[in-house]
């Protein structure tokens, strides 16, 4: 298994195509060989995971494939070309499941794999559903956690994600190395103090959460040259 994020960012005049291949590509990409698992994601801060968070000019592909060719051959592909045309920048990263609990539109995309040590770059997502009547503790939650997260040692750069403007959202964000991760979310009081509320709200109707490897960067993302990163 290999998973793939693929970020484009567009120019302004660009952004009516990328809200139409957002659409469009949800029938396109099941054409694609080998390929198990996909989102189309919009892209935001993650300050508040509100609609004032949104991104327009970044949208993102989460895909999973069954071989590394496999998900190579997406480059090449009719829906990756379509967002090479509108792409003022574009960023590539290739990654390996580290862990995985929980589920993604009642399916496990990344298995269940067995934690290994890993001492490289390593990439982080959590998603979640989140159930209308917790949406506002929700958004009150965030702000303390995201304050915290892009002050924390180890932090390369991270980005909110969501299948739509409220309700089902996330974060993929990328780390130094796994013991960066496990600082944050275990010894940080703002995200300890979300995680203690979920389990006592239960605010989410399905929640995912799952670390990578990082096993190839390129493009730029951010102001960050990936390709630098990756080596």
């Amino acid at each position: 298994m290999l998973v793939r994020l693929d970020i484009t960012r567009v120019r302004t005049r660009h952004i009516p195509i990328a809200l139409t291949l957002m659409a469009r590509q949800r029938i396109s990409m099941h054409k694609l060989p080998g390929l198990t698992f996909y989102k189309l994601l919009g892209t935001g801060s993650g300050k508040t995971f509100t609609v004032r968070d949104a991104d327009v000019r970044h949208w993102c592909v989460l895909s999973v494939w069954e071989t590394q060719d496999q998900a190579l051959n997406y480059l090449t592909s009719k829906p990756a070309k379509q967002w090479q045309k509108i792409a003022a920048a574009q960023a590539h990263i290739e990654l390996e499941p580290l862990s995985a609990k929980g589920t993604w539109a009642k399916k496990t995309p990344f298995g269940n794999p067995v934690p290994e040590k890993w001492d490289g770059l390593t990439a982080a997502l959590t998603r979640a559903s989140i159930k209308p009547r917790w949406w506002r503790e929700f958004w009150r939650s965030v702000p303390p956690v995201s304050k915290d997260l892009n002050a924390t040692s180890g932090l390369i750069t991270s980005l909110g994600i969501g299948e739509a403007p409220i309700g089902l959202q996330g974060t993929f964000s990328i780390w130094e190395n796994n013991e960066s991760i496990t600082a944050f979310s275990t010894k940080q009081r703002p995200h300890a103090a979300v995680i203690a509320r979920t389990h006592e709200t239960g605010w989410y109707s399905e929640e995912l959460f799952a670390r990578f490897k990082v096993t190839k960067m390129s493009g730029s993302f951010a102001g960050i040259d990936f390709s630098e990163l990756g080596k």
